[in-house]
């Protein structure tokens, strides 16, 4: 079975989601590094294209099932593309005009509805701008890009293939 299949494929993304959640699992743990809201759904979006990477290894299907495998992954990636890149935004902006913190997520969750809360995460915070780790230069937001990146260009690989 040659690398290039879509079943190792999807199963090497499975393993990277699987990597990147363990790295953000051991920063925040083990380096103290709390996660901003931006983070979390980037967390989040990892994890989910991670789920369906999984569920296409398994399940392996041919054709039209691949190409549906693929085109969710896309779609998260392409999420996850959209979230890191507002946080590295976010990073760049000057100290005036970055966003005011959040309360904590558990007062959020007692008392705003769901979708306000998804809102003001989404948006980022104060939080969200500060750059406390870096590893070649690069802040966690900006490694998160590029991951995201690389997933989508793997599931659009997958995506476009031709049937075998």
């Amino acid at each position: 079975m040659p690398l290039f299949a879509p079943r190792p494929l999807f199963l090497l993304m499975f393993l990277a989601c699987l990597a990147i959640v363990g790295g953000a699992l051991y920063m925040e743990h083990v380096l103290g590094q709390e996660p901003c809201p931006l983070c979390i759904i980037q967390r989040i979006e990892v994890i989910a294209m991670g789920l369906v990477c999984l569920l296409a290894a398994v399940h392996n299907p041919a054709g039209v099932g691949r190409r549906v495998y693929a085109g969710l992954a896309l779609f998260i990636a392409a999420a996850g593309v959209a979230t890191a890149g507002r946080q590295v935004y976010l990073t760049t902006l000057p100290a005036d005009q970055v966003p005011a913190c959040l309360p904590p997520l558990d007062y959020m969750l007692e008392a705003f509805p769901l979708w306000e809360i998804l809102s003001k995460m989404l948006s980022g915070t104060a939080d969200c701008a500060k750059v406390d780790w870096t590893l070649l230069g690069l802040s966690i937001p900006e490694l998160s890009l590029l991951a995201f990146c690389g997933l989508a260009l793997v599931a659009l690989m997958q995506l476009l293939r031709r049937a075998a």
